[in-house]
């Protein structure tokens, strides 16, 4: 698989056809915020890869990285649907275009759209599990100590987070407060609660006890 030859912090990153163009696309339909938070998923995941001895496909775990926010867009605010499940219908899009292996296919798909759920992708494919540990990485800091300083910084230099974890979070609530009902039983109804005036997080216990069932 043709790489860049410069690679960041060790890391390198895929620089194939198919790459350029999902580097392209991603940086075309998002914030400078998303591109960069993603690039940086990518290379914190790689590393934390090599941190774990796992084997990975390099190209796999970038289109994941890549398209793992692009449902936060606002062309899918109006969907109904959870955003990384936009998200991963738009690496699937994207990558069956490209006559890319149905396999390959769910293994971005189920990255993209597992990212946000602890807890099961760190049991699954490589490819997923590193995703969601990119992602737990950048934006909740866990395993902070994993990468060093100097792989940590250089990665920063290159893909900077100016004030980072506001702006990812009204990142966050921009793209999921058109459709709050999406965030039932997952992580995101915590940021709605923080920002969004008069918004009433799903029950999951008062959904069981008002269902229809009699018993």
């Amino acid at each position: 698989m043709t790489t860049d030859p410069n690679p960041v912090a060790g890391v390198s990153v895929p620089d194939t056809k198919l790459a350029r163009e999902a580097t392209e696309l991603v940086r075309d339909t998002t914030s400078d915020l998303v591109y960069h938070h993603s690039r940086r998923v990518y290379l914190f995941g790689a590393l934390q890869g090599r941190n774990r001895d796992l084997s990975f496909d390099p190209e796999l775990l970038y289109f994941g990285a890549m398209f793992h926010d692009l449902g936060l867009s606002e062309r899918f605010h109006s969907s109904g649907r959870r955003f990384e499940v936009d998200g991963a219908d738009e690496a699937r899009r994207f990558l069956r275009a490209h006559e890319v292996p149905e396999d390959s296919i769910r293994r971005v798909w189920t990255a993209i759209a597992l990212h946000t759920t602890p807890g099961i992708p760190q049991f699954m494919e490589p490819e997923v599990a590193l995703v969601t540990a990119g992602v737990e990485y950048d934006v909740l800091g866990i395993g902070y100590d994993d990468i060093s300083a100097e792989d940590r910084s250089h990665i920063v230099a290159l893909h900077p987070r100016p004030d980072f974890k506001n702006q990812i979070l009204g990142a966050f609530t921009d793209g999921i407060s058109p459709k709050p009902e999406t965030t039932f039983g997952n992580v995101k109804a915590d940021v709605l609660e923080h920002y969004v005036p008069g918004f009433e997080r799903g029950d999951f216990v008062r959904t069981i006890l008002d269902s229809p069932w009699p018993e």
